[in-house]
């Protein structure tokens, strides 16, 4: 048997699967072909929590710069010591982005990723035991319209990425204006109630479609280990024209 029959044999017998990394295949290749197509330079990381989308973005090749946004005292620390030797990463001071200017108490979760401003709801908890909150932190609330044009520049192809736990909508209301210029965005699209409050993934996507945007593809997020339903997907949109 050749080499690559034994290896892809054993790596079977462990559990796991050897496959091409391809587009149809791979989320995070398909995001890099996107991100390519429409030359994409900048990217708004909203909700970095320690910078796991950033990491993940240098993994596969992206090379542009990087602004990340993340209110929990823990993981901007964390952060901070990711995106320390990157110098086309930048982190932003700690702050929660949204609708408004001011304070806002944001909830943190067990597994940390779950932390929303808004209350999670039992169907969060019942898919992921470590999702629950563990205490509070009264943070800064700034809006991406009001801090983000600073990491801008006149030839800027920038696409945003929210990450925020149900607080999307008020996200992309404190963002009217940033939102006109760019090229992509990328959020998450809860298909089932997780937070109390949130917009769910048919007026999200009516939304961004309104803005001017094109559904460019859908990526598996969380599901429910239970029973098979997936709760969210992440969603990635473009800006054709």
């Amino acid at each position: 048997m050749p080499v690559k029959g034994i290896a892809k044999r054993i790596i079977n017998l462990s559990g796991f699967n050897l496959t091409r990394i391809a587009a149809n295949s791979n989320s995070s290749y398909q995001r890099m072909i996107a991100l390519n197509h429409f030359d994409v330079d900048l990217i708004f990381d909203v909700g970095a929590n320690a910078g796991q989308y950033a990491l993940e973005m240098r993994s596969i090749g992206y090379k542009g710069k990087i602004v990340s946004f993340e209110p929990l005292t823990d993981a901007h620390s964390r952060l901070l010591g990711n995106a320390s030797k990157d110098r086309l990463w930048d982190v932003h001071e700690r702050t929660a982005i949204g609708d408004k200017e001011g304070k806002v108490e944001i909830n943190s979760s067990q597994n940390s990723v779950s932390s929303s401003i808004l209350h999670m709801l039992e169907s969060h908890k019942e898919a992921a035991s470590t999702s629950g909150y563990i205490g509070k932190e009264t943070v800064d609330l700034n809006t991406l319209d009001s801090i983000g044009r600073k990491y801008i520049k006149p030839n800027s192809r920038y696409y945003i990425k929210i990450d925020t736990q149900g607080f999307e909508s008020q996200v992309l209301d404190g963002a009217k204006d940033i939102l006109r210029d760019a090229v992509g965005v990328q959020l998450e699209l809860s298909l089932a109630p997780l937070y109390e409050g949130q917009t769910l993934w048919r007026d999200l996507i009516d939304r961004l479609e309104r803005e001017g945007f094109t559904l460019w593809a859908l990526q598996q997020g969380f599901t429910n280990k239970e029973n098979g339903r997936t709760l969210q997907t992440d969603g990635i949109f473009f800006r054709e024209a």
